[in-house]
C-alpha cells in the first residue's frame, strides 16, 4: 500500500519531469548533430564547386582554343558590359555552413556546461544519451548484482544524491544513471530534485517517511549531530566521526556538506581541515529531533 501511495504522490510526477527533460535533451542533441552534419556537407559541396571552377586552369590549351574561336566570330561585334549577379546571396550562402556548425557546437556545449555545474542536468543528459546505448546490451547476472547493490544502499541511505551514491559504490557515471533509470522506470525507486542535486530512495517508503528524509537532522545526520554535540566546542575531525559511526568517507562528506549548508554545523577553527562542531541552530534542531523521537517511541 505504501509503495503505491509514494509512487502516486512523488514517483509518477518526478518520473514524468525526468522523462520530459530526457526528451528535451535528446531533441537538442539530435538538432545539434543534424546542424553539424548539414554544415559539414554544405562546406564540402562548396569545396567541390570550387574544384570544378578551376577546370580552366587545369586545361589552359582547350580554353585558349575556345577563346580564339570566339574572338574570330565576334571581332566585328561591340563588346558588351559584364554584369555580376548574386554577390550578396553568395556571401549569405557561404556563411550559412559556418552558422550551422557554430549553432551545433553551441547546443552541445551548453549541455556539457550544464552537466558540469548541475547534477540534475548531468543525470538527465546521461539518461538521455548513455542509457539507450547501454540498454541494447542484454541484461546479465552482473547487471542484477549492480541493481541489487543500488537497492540495498538506497534502503540503508535514503535520500542520498547521485554523486555520493556513485562514489560510494565505485560505479561510472553512465552505469549509475542507466541502472537508476531502469529501477525508477520499473517502480522500484523514486527520485526528486533538490536544488542542483537529484536524490534517490526506495519506493516502498510512505509519504511521511519521504518527508522525514528531506529533513537534514534525521537518520545519519542526526547521529553526526549527536556525536559532535558530545565533543563540545572542540569539535571532531572527519576521520574521528567516521570511526565513531563506521560510515564511508563519501557518505560522511555528503552529510557534512548538507549539514554545513543548512547551518547545523560550523568549523571549530580556521585551520585548512578544521574540526566540526554543532552550531546554535544545530543544537536547537537536535533538541527538537530528540523530543520527536521520544514522542514516537511512546506512541
Amino acid at each position: 500500500m505504501s509503495n503505491h501511495l509514494t509512487t502516486s504522490v512523488i514517483g509518477i510526477a518526478a518520473l514524468r519531469i525526468l522523462m520530459e527533460g530526457v526528451r528535451a535533451v535528446r531533441i537538442v542533441a539530435a538538432l545539434a548533430v543534424a546542424a553539424l552534419l548539414a554544415g559539414g556537407w554544405m562546406m564540402n559541396s562548396d569545396n567541390l564547386a570550387d574544384d570544378d571552377g578551376s577546370e580552366e586552369e587545369q586545361n589552359p590549351l582547350m580554353f585558349a582554343e575556345g577563346d580564339a574561336a570566339e574572338d574570330d566570330r565576334g571581332e566585328n561585334e561591340e563588346s558588351q558590359p559584364v554584369v555580376k549577379r548574386g554577390g550578396g546571396e553568395e556571401d549569405e550562402d557561404s556563411a550559412l555552413p559556418g552558422q550551422l556548425i557554430a549553432g551545433g557546437i553551441g547546443a552541445l556545449g551548453s549541455l556539457l556546461v550544464g552537466s558540469a555545474f548541475f547534477e540534475f542536468v548531468k543525470v538527465t543528459v546521461l539518461v538521455a544519451l548513455v542509457s539507450p546505448m547501454l540498454a541494447r546490451i542484454k541484461s546479465n547476472r552482473e547487471d542484477m548484482l549492480t541493481r541489487g547493490r543500488l537497492l540495498g544502499y538506497l534502503e540503508a541511505n535514503p535520500g542520498i544524491h547521485f554523486s555520493a551514491l556513485r562514489d560510494a559504490l565505485g560505479l561510472a557515471n553512465g552505469v549509475t544513471a542507466y541502472h537508476l533509470h531502469f529501477l525508477e522506470s520499473s517502480g522500484q525507486i523514486i527520485s526528486w530534485r533538490d536544488g542542483k542535486l537529484r536524490r534517490y530512495a526506495i519506493s516502498s517508503l510512505t509519504k511521511e517517511e519521504v518527508s522525514k528524509i528531506k529533513s537534514p537532522i534525521l537518520g545519519t545526520r542526526l547521529a553526526i549531530l549527536e556525536v559532535l554535540a558530545s565533543s563540545g566546542n572542540l569539535g571532531m575531525s572527519g576521520p574521528e566521526i567516521r570511526k565513531k559511526l563506521q560510515i564511508s568517507r563519501q557518505l560522511l562528506s555528503h552529510h557534512l556538506s548538507e549539514l554545513r549548508t543548512g547551518g547545523m554545523i560550523e568549523a571549530a577553527s580556521e585551520a585548512r581541515r578544521p574540526n566540526w562542531k554543532v552550531s546554535d541552530s544545530g543544537h536547537d534542531a537536535l533538541s527538537v529531533s530528540k523530543e520527536v523521537a521520544r514522542i514516537e517511541a511512546v506512541a
